[in-house]
């Protein structure tokens, strides 16, 4: 201090200069004219601001002369003009003087009493309340802590209302002045740091992202110098911001979190708290903010490392990386590690009340931290699994994709992390009291992130849990059969070869899934793991896996047939066995055909008979690749026709026995199309066939009436019995007037082979009645407006005629006689003619 007055002392002319120009323009500042104080004002910062004056000049004259009438202007001038330009003349004089903690007895009193009053009670001016606190600023940054700490109650209230601010410039520079506050007094500032913790959450979430910026970085210096217990009144407002939509708003929480966790005095009460802050950073959607975040958990880490360092010596000398650990991710340092394994018990509680929030932003950031979680804490989080199981149940099926994703990938985690013996015997029991989709979902990603090694010795008890009825046939809802299928798929990815000692039991629940009606959607999926399956086995496909459990399958299903009805899933099952194993089902015909016998009797329920006639009228289309693989059909075939087929072709009433009668016969047709049954069987079964057949030409359905039509043709053509010659004709005849175009055909080429049935005298002699009504009635059906009809109903009159071309011949003549179109008919005539015979009347 003796070095000041002889600095002084080098300049007092230039001193005694500068206040003899400023003393002239003071007295005028108290001038009730307006115009007199800015000429006043004018003068002064000609006197002062427009020539250079060193600092100790500047400081003595300003601190002197100045300091007070300036101070009187900022706060009590009304015209606007005067205290702008007053403040411009305060702010060189603290910027330029050397002792500006000389200026704060005048100038924090005058700006409290500017800014700390109420809105609209203080500086109306935003422009001049902004350059107010930016004074204010200057101020905390240019003077020493202690020699501001006895105004902080002046500082704090002026802060308070810079906050609360309506003008966004004013709120940053408020924001500005509380950390550089915070900072100033370090020691004193928690003293008043509370009353200031209000208006900052209060301005955390202003619609101008650099005011939620400036708040969050003041709130970061108000708390790390300030009373610690505020932080909790602050926390949830951070993890709001978390979810800002700006970039800079989530790394500007980021960096305060991380300055906390490293530099705040009572960290290590608030870890449990500030830890999720930080980590949620690391799946920040911008890469500089992720790298940010990274980088502080790094800092931090080591920092509580080597604060701990006694504590985890063992770790450190015998840290080695475990022999398996997730494929692409980075395992975390030591510290880091530790720090969340410590404070989990207080985290996980809080994160999994946040995953199942309404709000779906909280739910998806959440989750993401969760996974986080998980990598750090690896298997210590066996003593919260039935929490984070329950929670994982919760959540996996929500409807935000994000979030099931990361809750996959958390249990995929708990795969890697968790011994088997624990997190499987948890999720199965849970499976086996109420089968849910989730539970199905999460064991799955068990299975995906477990160890082949390690899952191998509960290979067994999980596939047979996954094959328990009351699992595999819970629901038929397609997402519960999707995460169904995707244990299977799982357990087949994971454990490979070692499959082959579940292959029965993962085969049954490929096939219940297959058979349930709407699995449609998966089609491509049970394929594909139907052909991995097999391919884990060194089978050739699908049709492999059915060999090698083609007869532990078919006893799996016919274990209830004789209880079977519509509604039961075996009934889908086994047609998914019959008509997706190929050839293998030729090698269980005694199984197969066991149960077409007990099930497709007429007293059972007609819509099971209806599928299963169904399923047998697919495999018989191709015989010979399915149920004749084997070439063994054939000895079934008497009990196929006499017990199955021959029942069920009786009429009854309804629709379903409609319906049950067309595939009846659609089953006769593709037997005798293939010629599986051949004309000695033929002639075995025509008496108990033929009735039957007859009487489906009355069918409403078009198909059975047209496959009855070919059925009788083909038995017409082994030459039945006079006996049903008589019966059939009539039948044959009423479907030429059918409705449909084929059905009339297929009866022309039935009756063309009655005609050829006659082949001798007897029959000739005993049918001669029925040939003559014949002989009338397809007459008149050359008159059809169908050109193929005419054609066919010629043909057979060509075929008939030659029995008795006398008889036709008078028929003919009485034709041509009603005016009928004769061109038919000469064709007839000449036709009998040709083979020798002569109409002399013609």
């Amino acid at each position: 201090m003796a070095d000041e007055p002889g600095a002084i002392g080098d300049h007092h002319p230039r001193v005694a200069e500068v206040s003899q120009a400023v003393s002239r323009h003071l007295d005028r500042l108290q001038d009730g004219s307006r115009q007199s104080r800015l000429q006043a004002l004018a003068g002064l910062r000609a006197a002062v601001l427009e020539r250079p004056l060193p600092p100790p000049v500047l400081q003595e004259v300003f601190s002197k002369e100045m300091l007070r009438p300036l101070a009187r202007c900022l706060v009590a001038d009304p015209a606007e003009r005067c205290r702008e330009l007053a403040l411009e003349l305060t702010r060189h004089g603290v910027s330029q003087g050397s002792r500006p903690e000389q200026t704060l007895p005048f100038l924090v009193p005058a700006l409290a009493q500017r800014l700390g009053l109420p809105p609209g009670e203080g500086e109306p001016c935003e422009e001049l309340r902004l350059g107010l606190l930016q004074l204010l600023s200057l101020l905390l940054q240019a003077c020493r802590g202690d020699a501001l700490a006895p105004y902080l109650p002046e500082l704090v209230r002026a802060l308070r209302s810079a906050l609360l601010d309506p003008y966004p410039q004013a709120k940053r520079e408020g924001c500005a002045g509380a950390a550089a506050c915070a900072k100033a007094m370090p020691d004193t500032f928690h003293m008043q740091s509370e009353s200031l913790i209000n208006p900052l959450m209060q301005a955390i979430s202003h619609q101008h992202y650099r005011v939620r910026v400036a708040v969050i970085q003041a709130t970061g210096a108000v708390i790390q110098f300030g009373n610690v217990k505020s932080l909790d009144d602050v926390l949830s407002h951070l993890a709001q911001r978390c979810f800002d939509e700006i970039p800079q708003v989530r790394e500007a929480v980021t960096s305060v979190t991380g300055e906390w966790l490293l530099h705040l005095r009572d960290r290590y009460s608030y870890f449990h708290k500030l830890i999720p802050l930080l980590l949620s950073g690391l799946t920040d959607e911008i890469h500089e903010n992720k790298e940010l975040a990274l980088t502080y958990w790094k800092k931090v880490g080591s920092q509580w490392e080597k604060e701990n360092e006694n504590d985890i010596k063992d770790k450190l000398d015998f840290y080695v990386v475990p022999p398996y650990y997730p494929p692409g991710l980075t395992r975390p340092d030591l510290g880091c590690q530790e720090l969340v394994i410590r404070n989990i018990f207080k985290i996980l509680p809080g994160l999994c009340h946040d995953i199942t929030d309404w709000v779906e932003g909280t739910r998806i950031k959440a989750s993401q931290l969760l996974v986080i979680l998980l990598q750090h804490v690896e298997d210590h989080i066996t003593q919260h699994m039935e929490l984070l199981l329950r929670t994982l149940y919760r959540v996996c099926s929500d409807e935000e994709s994000n979030v099931t994703r990361n809750c996959v990938s958390a249990a995929e985690l708990i795969g890697a992390f968790v011994s088997p013996a624990v997190s499987l015997k948890l999720i199965t029991s849970d499976l086996k009291k109420v089968p849910m989709p989730s539970y199905l979902m999460v064991l799955a990603a068990v299975i995906r992130g477990s160890p082949r090694r390690v899952l191998q010795p509960h290979l067994v008890d999980l596939a047979n849990t996954l094959d328990c009825t009351e699992i595999r046939q819970r629901s038929e809802e397609v997402f519960y059969m999707e995460q169904l299928l995707c244990c299977v798929e799982a357990l087949i990815d994971v454990c490979q070869e070692d499959c082959n000692e579940v292959s029965l039991q993962l085969t049954k629940v490929l096939v219940t899934i297959t058979a349930i009606p709407t699995s449609g959607p998966l089609h491509v999926k049970l394929e594909e793991a139907m052909d991995a399956l097999a391919q884990v086995q060194h089978l050739e496909g699908a049709i492999g896996l059915y060999q090698q459990h083609i007869s532990q399958l078919m006893e799996w299903v016919s274990s209830t047939h004789d209880r079977w009805t519509c509604f039961s899933p075996e009934l889908l099952q086994f047609d998914v066995i019959a008509t997706h194993s190929g050839p293998m089902i030729g090698k269980a015909l005694q199984d197969f055909i066991l149960i077409l016998k007990t099930c497709l009797q007429t007293s059972r329920d007609p819509r099971m008979r209806l599928k299963l006639f169904s399923t047998l009228s697919q495999l018989l289309q191709k015989p010979n690749e399915t149920v004749n693989s084997q070439g063994q059909f054939c000895n079934y075939l008497e009990i196929l026709i006499k017990d199955i087929l021959a029942p069920n072709l009786q009429w009854q009433a309804g629709r379903t026995a409609a319906a049950i009668r067309t595939t009846a016969v659609s089953c006769l047709w593709a037997l005798i199309y293939s010629e599986l049954l051949s004309p000695e069987e033929m002639l075995k079964v025509e008496d108990l066939l033929m009735p039957k057949i007859v009487a489906t030409l009355e069918e409403d359905s078009k198909m059975t009436r047209l496959m009855s039509c070919r059925i009788i043709s083909i038995f017409l053509d082994g030459c039945i019995k006079q006996f049903e010659l008589s019966k059939i004709y009539p039948e044959l005849l009423k479907r030429l007037d059918d409705s449909s175009h084929e059905v009339r055909l297929a009866a022309a080429s039935a009756l063309l082979s009655w005609f050829k049935c006659i082949n001798n005298d007897e029959k000739k002699a005993l049918l001669k009645t029925n040939i003559e009504f014949l002989y009338q009635e397809l007459l008149v059906h050359l008159d059809d407006p169908d050109q193929n009809i005419q054609s066919a109903v010629l043909d057979i009159l060509k075929e008939g005629g030659v029995l008795y071309p006398d008889s036709l011949a008078k028929e003919i003549e009485a034709v041509v006689r009603k005016h009928r179109s004769p061109a038919y008919c000469d064709q007839l005539l000449l036709h009998i003619e040709s083979t020798g015979w002569r109409y002399s009347e013609s």
